[in-house]
């Protein structure tokens, strides 16, 4: 049994995944948040690899991943900086998300094998085709042991859902609307509900996280009436933007949300 896995199965509802930006606000700001995170009661933390053309991020976690760059961060720095962050995390899950670009460049193999070695359980790419992984990944994610996680939205069909269910034994992503990260959530409450209820009815192997538009105690609480957990990243990122003190930061904000 992988860490995610076992997060889930040791908490089982209310599972909190923050994301941030690695390099952000500061080039070594990564390993010190990574540790405040998990001490401070995160179920799961998702390192975002900055990218010059982030697709699916709204327009704070583009800044950070703008800021990111800027300070210097790439890759092998961020690999080089997990190196030995299971001396001090030995249990919180791991996920890196980014985009196929990057990472091709990197090369996969050469990505995953790092990654494995740095200790990350999972890897989160927006833009992986299905298919691609399938024919040409998935062999490589399986020999490093990475767990894939994909993507659902309002629009994706109940076949590619029960396909996605079957690819992974992490978790499920759902995007709870339309847009980016960030973003204002145009969709109804109502509408919300339906999507999220229509998932938890299909009975999937996976447990779900909501993540977009998840900011506070309040809409955290929402998301896991309907599933077993969340993710915050923008807001988070907004709460690190000008902070003195980037891992106070992160502590005050993870009690505003679980507290």
């Amino acid at each position: 049994m992988n860490r995610i896995q076992q997060a889930f199965q040791k908490k089982g509802k209310d599972l909190l995944n923050i994301y941030f930006t690695a390099g952000y606000p500061t080039l070594d700001a990564t390993v010190p948040l990574i540790q405040t995170l998990a001490a401070a009661g995160a179920d799961l933390i998702e390192i975002g690899m900055p990218f010059s053309d982030p697709l699916a991020d709204g327009p704070v976690i583009q800044q950070s991943s703008t800021a990111a760059l800027a300070n210097g961060m790439n890759m092998r720095v961020l690999f080089r900086q997990l190196q030995d962050i299971r001396q001090t995390v030995p249990d919180t899950p791991l996920l890196l998300m980014g985009y196929l670009n990057p990472v091709m460049q990197f090369g996969v193999e050469n990505f995953c094998r790092q990654a494995a070695e740095a200790g990350v359980d999972g890897i989160i790419l927006p833009d992986l085709p299905l298919d691609d992984y399938v024919n040409e990944y998935q062999e490589i994610f399986r020999r490093h042991n990475l767990k894939p996680v994909f993507l659902i939205t309002p629009q994706t069909s109940e076949a590619r859902i029960r396909r996605i269910d079957e690819l992974t034994d992490s978790f499920l992503y759902l995007v709870s609307g339309p847009g980016t990260t960030g973003g204002q959530n145009t969709q109804s409450e109502g509408v919300q509900e339906a999507y999220f209820e229509r998932i938890a009815a299909m009975n999937l192997r996976n447990p779900r996280l909501i993540g977009f538009g998840i900011g506070d105690k309040a809409s955290f609480a929402r998301a896991c009436s309907y599933a077993e957990g969340a993710i915050i990243g923008s807001a988070f990122i907004r709460a690190l933007e000008g902070a003195e003190d980037a891992p106070a930061a992160a502590k005050a904000f993870v009690s505003s949300v679980l507290h």
